[in-house]
């Protein structure tokens, strides 16, 4: 699990940590990290060209510290001071100690496109996002490619928001980010984590002296934990029995997916309540399926998925599931019938066009706001919201989120939304909770995307079913085997 926190929690354990060590030691410890991602970049540190951009403060510190370390491996340094009044003094001194350059401002553009390595500590932490002056002319240059070298944020790329993944104004967009101590919200959130490039986190002690985060991102070990795990007494209907509230004459693929994704998904059984039409093409694909008229006809079930491709009709049968009082998971169509607050378990699973209807705002502020459009939701709601897109985000009412690491642009396709419905509905009956259930169901459904574009290229949402089957053996082992 990749834990996540906010400059005011990273600051605080930074204090206490440099309170037990020696003056610049926690600093050198960045440092030494930045040094060794840098020599495995560039493949040998000898006769390499770095430019480091700093700027005041730590971050700036940092870039100089570690442009000096380089320099004495044999790199031929340069530097670009934001603020030469202002440059970290400790910084400079070791930088120029090491043979490391000043660079004239007119002789910018030439070291940059010479550059076989680029540093990029103009703003750490502590900046607010929206880069200006001459650090904007800096990015402005390093976006129009007028330099071949890769570039390397230290800590973060300088213009990013850091606890929120926004990018509200000028920004640099790097090849890779070294980041300390913990995760931030711009490394795992887009847009900001679209402007990280590869990030290589580097452990500088700070673990002891951090909170219980807020704000996580699950791995292959915990999605493993949360799957639902049939003991030897259980039946078909202690594992959970979902329904499915989907499709129609419009879109009658869409029941066919959810469906699908939802035998997947653990539940010991699957109600599909839908038009006959539908029903027949359901239980043509699915047999195992039982298949009713509406939400009263198909028997009694654990937790509902409702709205994939149900197009305008049905708003009846959508609220009776809704207020049935049970877990549900509300997708597309369904949203239109949402109540003013739930009060049960619920899982809403729109995109960010979606979002943005039910928030009322343009789709446009909730993609360059995603975390916090999800946030607004999940309290507005009383809901676990999944907001999908470039990157997942799932926030819980009580201010927690997890971010999906497994997001592909594999699923940009049409179905594979219905498909998560399912799979997502599914672990609801299971017995997970809403927010478990989305974690699960969206990295679930991120790894089978992956495995379906290396198999077809560009994966269809039925190539994305198919390979649900081999990512949850992957994960969970061979049946029996805990």
């Amino acid at each position: 699990m990749i834990a996540v926190h906010t400059v005011e929690e990273i600051r605080a354990a930074e204090e206490a940590l440099m309170a037990r060590l020696p003056d610049g030691a926690l600093m050198q410890r960045a440092v030494a990290g930045m040094v060794a991602a840098c020599a495995r970049l560039l493949g040998g540190v000898y006769g390499a060209r770095v430019v480091v951009l700093a700027g005041a403060g730590n971050n700036g510190g940092d870039a100089l510290w570690t442009g000096a370390r380089l320099a004495r491996r044999g790199a031929h340094a340069q530097a670009v001071l934001l603020n030469p009044e202002k440059a970290h003094d400790e910084g400079l001194a070791a930088f120029r100690a090491a043979g490391g350059r000043l660079v004239e401002p007119a002789g910018v553009a030439d070291a940059l496109a010479e550059a076989d390595l680029v540093l990029d500590g103009m703003l750490g932490i502590g900046g607010r996002g929206g880069l200006r002056g001459d650090a904007a002319e800096l990015a402005r240059l390093l976006g129009a490619g007028r330099t071949a070298g890769v570039v390397v944020a230290v800590d973060l790329p300088s213009g990013v928001a850091p606890d929120t993944g926004e990018t509200p104004g000028p920004h640099v967009v790097a090849d890779h980010t070294v980041t300390f101590g913990t995760g931030k919200v711009a490394l795992v959130v887009d847009p900001a984590a679209a402007a990280a490039g590869v990030v290589h986190p580097v452990d500088i002690g700070l673990g002891p002296y951090l909170p219980e985060p807020r704000l996580t991102v699950l791995d292959d070990a915990d999605v493993a934990a949360l799957l639902p795990d049939p003991g030897r007494e259980s039946d078909k209907y202690s594992r959970g029995v979902v329904g499915v509230l989907a499709g129609s004459g419009q879109f009658p693929g869409a029941g066919v997916l959810a469906v699908g994704g939802a035998l997947h998904g653990g539940a010991g059984m699957v109600r599909y309540a839908g038009p006959d039409a539908v029903a027949t093409e359901v239980r043509s694909r699915w047999p195992e399926a039982i298949a009713g008229p509406s939400p009263d006809g198909v028997g009694r079930v654990q937790a509902w998925t409702v709205g994939s491709g149900l197009g305008d009709g049905r708003g009846d049968d959508v609220r009776a599931a809704l207020g049935a009082g049970l877990p549900v998971l509300v997708d597309a169509d369904g949203l239109r019938w949402l109540p003013e607050r739930f009060t049960g378990p619920a899982l809403l699973t729109p995109h960010a066009g979606e979002l943005a209807r039910l928030l009322g705002v343009e789709r446009a502020e909730v993609e360059a706001r995603r975390l916090h459009a999800a946030r607004l939701a999940a309290r507005r709601w009383n809901a676990v919201v999944l907001l999908k897109g470039s990157t997942t985000v799932v926030a819980a009412p009580d201010g927690r989120v997890r971010v999906n690491p497994t997001g592909t642009s594999a699923l940009a396709s049409a179905g594979t939304g219905d498909v998560l419905a399912g799979l997502a509905g599914s672990l609801l009956a299971g017995g997970l909770s809403p927010f478990d259930a989305a974690s699960v169901g969206a990295y679930v459904h991120g790894l089978a995307g992956r495995r379906a574009a290396a198999s077809s290229g560009y994966p269809s949402a039925g190539d994305v079913l198919a390979e649900l089957p081999a990512v949850l053996r992957s994960l969970r082992g061979p049946v029996g085997g805990g």
